[in-house]
């Protein structure tokens, strides 16, 4: 039996077709266009990608149909992958299994390996790159690994590219990638499939002092990465010879979770639909990163309206944390933060939240996930203490220093500080 269909607008020099067939079957794929005839025996395999692509021949292609040809034998199993060519054409083969090639005469076939990639907390994929490699062989690979990551529903893509990669970094910017974030040895870029607006994590925002001064160590001779910004990357040379004294870049992302109460002791909490929390129905205050710029009591305010469309008004910053190699190696402070209601009514930013309601406090801290953790159970014992009247947190005071004309936020305990000045 064998089956024909018709297919056109073909981009001008490459074409992708997939081919899923059964164990028992060969498969004969004929492509022909004027001079040009391919033969490919299938291998028994579950599922087969192929890219053909020609750079060289501006007659590749040129026709906006081609006509292909599927001839299906349940007989006789293929033990291999031939491909046989009548005309010099570069053609290129990339499978998501393992396969064997031959060429015939001085005809290029080639196989091209999908990059390989671990997958991250957020329904995207992580790409450390390490070999050199060619940059256009390197961009043939790396739209051949979209197009798999996109049949398989990821979203965001990070490639990480050290240092003596650099080279492929206008590669990969040309393609549609943009910085993330640095460090001395490497770069971050990132890329967003989907045509939804991207929830891709910001980079760490905050550098935190305590009052030291910290040399860093003597690098290695020639520039190295500073820290990057979405549309710029920063280098760095130290010229003497002693140990370098530039500041660090930022260390830090500022996180806030907010716990907002109504009149009735309900707590507003989400449920999430990505990351971390994703599947385990478990019922969280609203939590979010602080923009770089953005003040905390202005960010805790945002993240609620923007995840269940509540307002609300900052009242303190009741307790925070510190922990490290939280993301990308940056340390992370998270901010628990009291905020009063203004309005009830929910509203669901559904790109990033499954679900949001006002639930009892009591059968908020009721959930096995809230029981099972320390942090999780210090927090609830802040917020109970808080509803009593048994604790104090800090509210932001505006203010001004000697070497800025921009005013800033002092968190402090204005109860006890009103009490010790009467």
């Amino acid at each position: 039996m064998e089956n024909t269909f018709s297919v056109s607008n073909f981009q001008p020099h490459s074409f992708i077709h997939s081919i899923s067939q059964p164990s028992t079957s060969n498969l004969w794929l004929h492509i022909n266009n004027n001079n040009i005839i391919i033969i490919i025996m299938l291998r028994s395999l579950p599922k087969l990608s192929i890219i053909f692509s020609s750079t060289n021949n501006s007659r590749f292609l040129v026709n906006a149909t081609q006509r292909f040809i599927f001839s299906f034998s349940t007989t006789t199993p293929a033990s291999r992958v031939k491909f046989g060519v009548t005309a010099r054409v570069p053609i290129r083969c990339m499978s998501t299994s393992p396969i064997s090639s031959q060429t015939t005469a001085e005809d290029q076939v080639q196989r091209v390996k999908l990059l390989t990639s671990t997958d991250d907390n957020y329904g995207g994929v992580i790409v450390e790159l390490d070999q050199l490699m060619d940059s256009t062989a390197f961009v043939s690979i790396l739209k051949a690994s979209i197009l798999h990551w996109k049949q398989l529903g990821k979203k965001g893509v990070w490639i990480k590219l050290p240092i003596h990669l650099v080279s492929l970094a206008e590669a990969l910017v040309k393609e549609g990638f943009w910085y993330h974030h640095a460090e001395p040895k490497y770069l971050m870029l990132v890329y967003w499939i989907p045509e939804s607006p991207n929830t891709i994590p910001a980079n760490a925002t905050h550098r935190v002092g305590i009052g030291s001064f910290v040399m860093n160590e003597k690098h290695e001779e020639g520039f190295w990465y500073h820290h990057a910004e979405p549309k710029y990357l920063m280098l760095v040379y130290w010229i003497p010879e002693s140990p370098n004294t530039i500041p660090a870049n930022a260390t830090h992302r500022v996180g806030i979770g907010s716990f907002v109460m109504n009149e009735k002791h309900e707590v507003l909490v989400v449920r999430e639909n990505s990351g971390l929390f994703q599947g385990t129905g478990v019922w969280k205050f609203p939590t979010g990163v602080v923009d770089q710029g953005e003040d905390i009591c202005i960010a805790a305010v945002r993240e609620v309206k923007e995840e269940t469309g509540v307002d609300s008004e900052f009242m303190e910053v009741l307790a925070f944390r510190q922990s490290h190699n939280s993301f990308f190696e940056k340390s992370d402070l998270f901010f628990l933060c009291m905020l009063r209601p203004l309005s009830s009514e929910i509203q669901v930013q559904r790109l990033e939240i499954e679900g949001a309601q006002w639930m009892p406090f009591v059968e908020y801290t009721a959930q096995p996930f809230i029981q099972k953790s320390d942090l999780l159970k210090y927090i609830n014992d802040i917020c109970l203490a808080k509803i009593d009247g048994r604790y104090s947190g800090y509210t932001p005071v505006s203010t001004l220093s000697n070497f800025s004309e921009h005013k800033f936020y002092l968190y402090l305990n204005a109860g006890e500080l009103k009490e010790s000045n009467s």
